[in-house]
């Protein structure tokens, strides 16, 4: 079903924020070998462990690529005790499996839900997008959503779920290494701030925008913020600082808090930020990887934490869990997972009740 550029305007519209009830959280069960570099066979084991927890209190919806890799999806969340009566399978190919990205952003309008479809072209890097890109239309044509696709003079707009963040009422975050750069991995050539804003507004209910510099070094997406800085309630976020003055993250990450400090909120009140840590420099290969405790996910149950083996973990679990006293925080294992360039909430999209 579709609805028109008109009769979404017409309606009072939200882009929820993380933490409100999910009915549901959409994942890809992994199938592209070449995203692990030799450590393929371990990330099942990973994915099977995060869907276990999500499914404690909202359903998971799993993409796969047949009915045999169902089959043995079926038999690995059995075998780490997962309930599976939480848990359903659509056949649908993909490319990869980085559905934050690659699927439609749900936005409340009364009681109902609208997913709007931003073109996906795999963060204007890699040519092998098409089957991502039409993850969206699959998704709402199999619950009868109304779609709307986001356009914006003329051209359907490029934008990844990991680009943004949102606190559920009206304010947007994000980067302009992301989406306004003019040379590296742009996604839509000649747009400014303006631009932007407009599109937000017109199609996620967003009325106001902070625009951060550079994301952390490493990032594959060039920019996003959800390895940077994220909102964990209506007037708080969580901002990743270094404080090794030599390592190279330490001076862009100091820029970004920097701008908080002339930063209000769409109800022209002050933003609490609060610091994470960042974990010592992940290498693979002489590449540095895009290690973030920011990259966690906010499920009905509890939140879900990359961790790195590393002395900062313990901290970074302490700082969410005070700021989550509603749900259980879990870290999870990522320094396999991360060799695909992403980590638990990039993985993973919430569907809203």
């Amino acid at each position: 079903m579709v609805i028109s550029q008109k009769d979404l305007s017409m309606n009072k519209y939200f882009l929820p924020a993380e933490w409100e009830p999910h009915q549901a959280t959409w994942i890809g069960w992994p199938h592209n070998i070449n995203d692990w570099q030799g450590k393929f066979a371990s990330i099942k084991w990973v994915y099977a462990e995060i869907v276990k927890y999500i499914s404690h209190g909202e359903k998971v919806r799993i993409l796969v690529q047949s009915k045999d890799q169902k089959l043995k999806a079926e038999n690995v969340l059995k075998s780490v005790n997962a309930d599976l009566s939480n848990i359903e399978f659509f056949i649908k190919k993909t490319d990869r499996g980085w559905l934050r990205d690659s699927s439609p952003f749900f936005i409340k309008e009364k009681k109902s839900l609208t997913a709007v479809d931003f073109k996906f072209n795999a963060w204007s890097k890699y040519k092998n997008f098409k089957l991502d890109d039409k993850v969206p239309s699959y998704i709402s044509n199999k619950f009868n959503f109304k779609k709307v696709t986001a356009e914006y003079n003329g051209q359907q707009v490029v934008l990844e779920g990991g680009a943004v963040d949102t606190n559920g009422k009206g304010t947007l975050i994000t980067t302009e290494e992301c989406l306004l750069d003019k040379k590296v991995q742009v996604r839509n050539p000649g747009f400014e701030k303006e631009d932007y804003e407009k599109i937000f507004n017109k199609y996620l209910g967003i009325s106001n925008v902070i625009w951060l510099g550079k994301g952390i070094v490493g990032d594959d997406t060039h920019g996003h913020v959800d390895d940077l800085c994220r909102f964990v309630n209506h007037n708080t976020v969580v901002i990743v600082q270094e404080d090794n003055n030599l390592d190279e993250n330490y001076k862009l990450l100091k820029e970004n808090k920097e701008r908080f400090a002339t930063i209000i909120l769409e109800d022209g009140s002050n933003l609490n930020v609060v610091e994470l840590p960042m974990p010592s420099p992940v290498m693979f290969k002489g590449v540095r990887l895009p290690a973030s405790y920011a990259n966690f996910y906010i499920t009905n149950y509890a939140v879900l934490v990359p961790t790195f083996n590393d002395p900062n973990d313990r901290i970074a679990l302490g700082i969410l869990s005070e700021l989550f006293p509603d749900r259980k925080v879990v870290g999870f294992y990522s320094v396999d997972l991360v060799l695909g360039l992403g980590t638990i909430h990039c993985l993973t999209h919430e569907q809203p009740v």
